[in-house]
């Protein structure tokens, strides 16, 4: 019942989250709190992690969620379950690809979707500043508490990336840098 229940889950992910890896966030919190297949800080540490490794960033936190979750067959079903509807909308579409090109009624649609998918991305980016950037206190204070060592350490990366010789490295450095100092100062 999990694997269908994976499968399901990241087909309606799949189905809905137009524009890409960040726009599926919204999702997978939802998916998170009802399901309790992960909370918010291991969403959190999927995105990072998915954003570091290749590949696109929802199919790996599909396999990763369907891993923990079921093993490799719920990696497999998880990431089945993302990438169908894709597939079977590419499919459609291709069938009727000459006739769509030349609709104004396909143009207005998309031409609506891009504010959707640009509000699910804003919507994720906030959703990640302030669960990396705010501690949250305990349930019965309702404090929140800014994280210096991490603002710290994004604006000295972003000082660093704004220098014209520092400019010319790879981004993987960056990534390594942080991790080398989150490692170090346990952020």
């Amino acid at each position: 019942m999990t694997l269908l229940l994976l499968f399901l889950e990241f087909a309606k992910v799949g189905l809905f989250a137009v524009g890409g890896g960040l726009a599926t966030i919204p999702f997978l919190q939802d998916m998170g709190t009802r399901t309790g297949w992960f909370t918010n800080a291991d969403l959190t540490t999927m995105i990072a992690v998915s954003e570091s490794t290749p590949g696109p960033m929802g199919v790996n936190m599909a396999t990763y969620v369907g891993f923990e979750t079921a093993g490799l067959p719920g990696a497999v079903l998880a990431t089945l379950g993302l990438i169908t509807p894709s597939i079977a909308v590419i499919i459609v579409i291709a069938g009727f690809l000459e006739k769509f090109r030349q609709s104004k009624t396909v143009d207005s649609v998309f031409r609506g979707l891009r504010p959707a998918s640009t509000a699910l991305i804003a919507a994720a980016g906030l959703s990640v500043a302030l669960s990396v950037f705010v501690a949250a206190g305990g349930a019965e204070t309702h404090a929140f508490t800014l994280r210096w060592p991490v603002v710290i350490l994004s604006a000295v990366i972003f000082l660093c990336t704004q220098q014209k010789k520092l400019k010319k490295l790879h981004p993987v450095a960056f990534i390594a840098i942080a991790a080398v100092a989150g490692a170090v100062f346990q952020f």
